[in-house]
């Protein structure tokens, strides 16, 4: 008897790859990816714990100094317990809200001229060789930085909204195959 999923397949003798290959691998990749991408974005946030806080208050979170530390422990003990597949479900989840948040602020706060302006760029001249190439000053320099301003945006929007998308991912399916939740623990959260 046929499965749904074979069913669907143009090439039904792949179900059994795909169902216990593919899948759990694609889902394996995918949590070690977020996982790792929080521990190495959380690890310096860790080392000093309240250096968001002017940023968190900034976006209306009081006391920043608290806000700030939360953030700090949520992604990095957030991103080793996805990691590891340990109570995969809450950590992506909140850690998902939090990427949300992030996502949102790159959208309601652009770079523009907050993150290069005419002065940042008269001192990159006057620095010259020490910090780009020559081709490098006259792709930034001949735009005044709005080319370079619109990629470094369109990277903060959308690994965001990738890696949130990601997240929630996570969130709604678990930790997978080759996880702590389901090879140790025998069920998930």
């Amino acid at each position: 008897m046929r499965n749904d999923s074979e069913a669907r397949l143009i090439l039904p003798v792949m179900a059994p790859f795909y169902d216990r290959v593919a899948r759990p691998m694609a889902h394996l990749g995918l949590r070690l990816m977020v996982g790792g991408l929080l521990v190495f974005e959380g690890w310096p946030k860790i080392l000093a714990p309240f250096s968001m806080a002017i940023f968190t208050e900034d976006m209306g979170l009081y006391p920043g100094w608290l806000w700030s530390a939360i953030l700090a422990v949520m992604q990095f003990v957030g991103g080793v317990l996805i990691l590891l597949g340990f109570l995969t479900r809450p950590a992506a989840l909140a850690n998902g809200v939090m990427l949300a948040v992030t996502y949102w602020f790159h959208l309601a706060h652009p770079y523009g001229d907050v993150f290069l302006t005419a002065d940042g760029l008269g001192a990159a001249r006057a620095a010259g060789q020490n910090l780009f190439t020559e081709d490098g000053m006259r792709q930034l320099a001949g735009d005044g930085g709005a080319v370079f301003l619109e990629q470094v945006q369109f990277k903060a929007e959308g690994l965001s909204a990738l890696w949130t998308v990601a997240a929630f991912w996570l969130a709604a399916f678990g930790a997978g195959n080759f996880s702590v939740d389901r090879t140790l623990l025998k069920r998930e959260f």
